[in-house]
């Protein structure tokens, strides 16, 4: 079965800080957070670590 079939939607909040960007998802339990210099870089890393979440951990 394709990625795209198990992928569902999430919503992500990218914040800007005075150091950086911080991003996180909303509806995902624990602690899943991404970091960068720019918008795009905060959001590729939480990204990342939501796949790497749902790879260990399965779907909600």
């Amino acid at each position: 079965m394709p990625n795209a079939l198990l992928m569902k939607q999430i919503k992500i909040i990218v914040e800007k800080h005075s150091d950086g960007y911080i991003a996180y998802p909303l509806g995902i339990k624990g602690a899943i957070v991404g970091q960068g210099d720019t918008y795009e870089e905060a959001l590729t890393d939480v990204k990342s670590a939501i796949r790497c979440y749902i790879e260990i951990f399965g779907k909600n």
